[in-house]
């Protein structure tokens, strides 16, 4: 059954470095572009970071730009995000999601990503 599982997440103090992994199993995503979302209590969901199929092209939120980095694996069917100079307002559960559309020249909406895996809890304290 196809799967995306979420790791890397944790406490951390503000200014410090997180390393979250998106392992896929049961289905390939080298031609699909992926994601990462954020929810955080009483705020509403946040893309973060998208990546293209083919990797190269990429977006950032005003939030994290310059501070997170997307980056994809396709030997390893594998994303990751990157977080640095994490801040308080970073604490959330961070979720990954693949592009429903193949191979799409353009970024998708939130309603696009249909394949999400259970997310990871990252806390950043002051």
């Amino acid at each position: 059954q196809a799967q995306l599982v979420e790791s890397g997440g944790g406490l951390v103090q503000a200014g410090g470095s997180l390393r979250l992994s998106c392992a896929a199993s049961g289905r390939t995503l080298s031609n699909y572009g992926m994601c990462w979302f954020r929810q955080a209590p009483v705020k509403e969901r946040e893309t973060v970071a998208r990546i293209y199929w083919r990797g190269g092209n990429t977006y950032y939120s005003d939030s994290v730009k310059g501070r997170f980095t997307i980056s994809r694996d396709n030997a390893n069917n594998t994303a990751y995000l990157q977080m640095n100079s994490l801040k308080p307002e970073d604490t959330g559960v961070y979720y990954c999601a693949v592009d429903s559309r193949i191979r799409s020249p353009i970024w998708g909406t939130q309603n696009d990503y249909d394949f999400w895996g259970q997310g990871t809890q990252v806390t950043v304290s002051s």
